[in-house]
């Protein structure tokens, strides 16, 4: 996909989600920027419009956040909750933090919540097949449509 050839990755030691919010959002496929959050478009998502939720600031886990990234977090889930229901219909949502690499984090060092829509039968059967994943849309289209609806709510 075209997304991939264009993917830039942080300088080594860099952290990818403090690096995301200094890119156009259209780049780095952010639907929404918050006080101290934004939403943006998992680049190697689970599902079609796999939507992760990162605080600006660095922070490992929960306990490590101000209260008010701790409730911009959650509002920010919600948001995405009702934009993904809106523009997918998912018959569910999962929304789940990992925190730390044996919780299954692939950024350890900073916390961020996913929302993945989830519809009857999409087992992800290439995950296992081959490591791969297969999703119906490009990523710039899902972030151009879920942009819109966070941009009406």
């Amino acid at each position: 996909m075209s997304y991939l050839t264009g993917l830039a990755a942080p300088a080594k030691g860099d952290c990818l989600f403090c690096s995301l919010p200094l890119q156009p959002d259209e780049d780095a496929l952010i639907v929404f920027r918050g006080a101290t959050a934004y939403v943006v478009l998992n680049r190697f998502p689970y599902t079609n419009g796999h939507l992760m939720v990162v605080p600006f600031a660095h922070r490992a886990d929960l306990s490590g956040m101000a209260p008010e990234e701790r409730r911009e977090m959650i509002e920010l889930g919600a948001r995405a909750e009702s934009a993904l229901r809106e523009e997918y219909h998912p018959h569910g949502l999962n929304l789940g933090l990992n925190i730390g690499r044996s919780a299954g984090a692939g950024i350890a060092d900073h916390a961020h919540l996913h929302v993945v829509p989830r519809w009857d039968g999409d087992t992800n059967f290439l995950t296992v097949a081959s490591g791969s994943r297969t999703v119906p849309e490009e990523l710039p289209v899902t972030r151009r449509r879920l942009a819109a609806r966070f941009a009406s709510a």
